[in-house]
């Protein structure tokens, strides 16, 4: 215990004279920049290295260190992150869509760490995992509600590899053994493609790691030669990813050198203009893309650059505005730096990054912008597009959103929770396209809600008492105090009487929850899309060949 303190003791002092060095060689140059920087890493260790002596409770400095790093890359913008050792594997996941491991979401509890999606066909669904089953054990390592992070590194591991997994089942009240082994995980960009209408191609696009163009390509080719000649390309709620895999999609269907995107940033040297560098498939197909606020990065890219050269009709919402590249950079120890190194601009030469960072709608996509603030481009026949934020539609469509009551109800787990129940009673269901619920089983889900004794708030809620406080500070309250006790009569809220007022709306996303728990993602994606405005939309303009010429202005 002796020498380990001696050697702590000599490992402070050789950080302390190696930053003390960098401050000696920095003031050398006499740069004022270079001399802040030193003089704060010298504030910075003595700061930690005072904290772990002195501080009254014991110190994870590892911790400690993430938790700063975050906050100062946070001050940047959101897309500038550091990734620790503990996270690598992360890291390549994102970049690759693979990783080794049994095949599941997990997220945390009260209860503790639950099973909330389990990929069809891979390990843990072979084990027989479900959605709702609680870890106990994972190995010899007894895992409680804080072991997250934990139980993710465990869970991975060499493909081929066996794990033995304890968990519990709440619904049935016991533990169950599970014998795990490992594969090589690979997560589709491309999770499902059809044809729909007889002739119309319909590909779905998650994500852009290292084989989305691929992907894309082969469900294009597969479905071209069962008869489809147009095509709906579904880019609804893609964050994006690498940006070679979305100037590459944009080749299936444009001429060889057509540029697809410009890169510009601080490092004169690394600005690039990316053309499209293979061989098209088909740049005749009558293409409709369907977009979201959420649809995002690689994804705005795809659906910019085909709408700036009227190559696509862009069908939906504006997009979520994010026009930035990152750069991954290694780090000392195993760590890594993803950093944003520039802005990216398609071919109209607009910038679709959102002006400001955070004055974001509740969703994170862009806010309101002055028009004073947006600029005006054009696309290669002549049409108006803008900049200022994400990509605005050639058709607008304001899809249904999900009511107050519904949202609570998802995001707090308690439509996940009832579903598991309905799942354990029912061990089958009816086929995706005939699936309806019961009114019975409305009414179960009702009487289960209101079992939970929730209570909940809505956007007025807050907006009102918000309101409240404000006229109080302003000694304003008592004026208007009558009339504000009967808006809030008016506002006032019945759980179970909301939910049979908005039960239309619930209906559709707890069938989907449902649906995916007996069918999985696949099944989910096809039931939305039954009732998808977008997609009768994306239908009616492929089907009107004089009305689909108009809007990109075809002569």
């Amino acid at each position: 215990m002796k020498k380990f303190k001696i050697l702590n003791f000599w490992r402070t002092i050789l950080i302390a004279v190696t930053i003390s060095s960098f401050s000696i060689l920095f003031i050398a140059f006499d740069d004022s920049d270079d001399f802040e920087l030193a003089k704060n890493l010298d504030i910075y260790h003595t700061l930690i290295r005072d904290l772990r002596m002195i501080y009254v409770d014991e110190i994870d400095v590892s911790k400690l260190v993430k938790t700063s790093i975050d906050e100062m890359l946070k001050s940047l913008d959101p897309y500038t992150v550091y990734y620790p050792e503990s996270e690598i594997e992360d890291f390549r996941f994102m970049t690759t869509g693979q990783y080794g491991g049994i095949g599941a979401l997990i997220r945390n509890s009260e209860q503790g760490v639950v099973v909330e999606e389990v990929y069809q066909n891979y390990p843990a669904d072979k084990a027989g995992i479900m959605p709702g089953d609680i870890f106990k054990k994972v190995g010899d390592k007894l895992i409680t509600p804080k072991d997250e992070d934990d139980i993710s590194l465990l869970l991975k591991g060499i493909p081929n590899s066996d794990i033995e997994i304890t968990i519990f089942r709440p619904i049935e009240n016991k533990e169950y053994v599970k014998t795990v082994k490992r594969e090589k995980i690979i997560v589709k960009n491309v999770p499902y493609y059809t044809i729909i209408n007889q002739d119309v191609a319909y590909i779905k696009l998650n994500g852009f790691t290292q084989t989305a163009y691929s992907e894309v390509k082969d469900a294009l080719l597969d479905l071209k030669e069962k008869g489809a000649n147009k095509l709906i390309l579904d880019l609804r709620s893609n964050p994006g990813g690498l940006l070679d895999e979305a100037v590459k999609i944009v080749s299936l269907f444009v001429n060889k050198e057509t540029l697809v995107v410009s890169t510009k940033g601080k490092v004169k040297s690394w600005n690039s203009d990316l053309y499209t560098n293979k061989e098209p498939v088909d740049i005749n197909i009558p293409i409709v893309v369907l977009v979201n606020r959420n649809s995002a990065s690689a994804s705005e890219i795809v659906s910019g650059a085909l709408q700036d050269l009227d190559r696509a009709v862009i069908i939906g919402q504006r997009t979520y505005g994010k026009g930035l590249v990152q750069t991954s950079r290694d780090l000392s120890y195993n760590t890594k730096l993803k950093v944003t190194t520039a802005k990216y601009y398609i071919p109209s030469g607009r910038c679709i990054q959102a002006l400001d960072y955070t004055h974001r709608n509740k969703d994170g996509s862009v806010g309101y912008i002055p028009d004073s603030l947006i600029s005006e481009f054009k696309t290669i026949n002549g049409r108006k597009v803008f900049d200022g934020g994400g990509i605005i539609p050639d058709i607008k469509v304001e899809t249904q959103t999900l009511c107050s009551v519904g949202e609570y109800l998802l995001s707090n787990y308690i439509v996940f929770d009832y579903v598991t129940k309905f799942k354990h009673e029912k061990q089958k269901i009816e086929s995706i396209d005939k699936f309806t619920i019961q009114d019975s089983d409305y009414e179960g889900f009702v009487k289960y809600v209101k079992d939970r004794n929730i209570e909940y708030k809505t956007e007025s809620d807050i907006a009102l008492n918000n309101f409240i406080k404000t006229l109080k500070e302003d000694n304003y309250y008592n004026k208007v105090e009558d009339e504000i006790k009967t808006l809030q009569n008016k506002l006032k809220h019945n759980v179970e009487d909301d939910l049979y007022y908005f039960k239309d709306n619930i209906k559709t996303y707890l069938s989907a929850e449902i649906i995916n728990r007996y069918y999985y993602q696949n099944g989910s994606i096809e039931y939305m899309l039954l009732n998808s405005v977008e997609k009768e939309k994306a239908i009616k303009i492929l089907n009107n060949t004089q009305e689909y010429k108009k809007i990109l202005n075809v002569k």
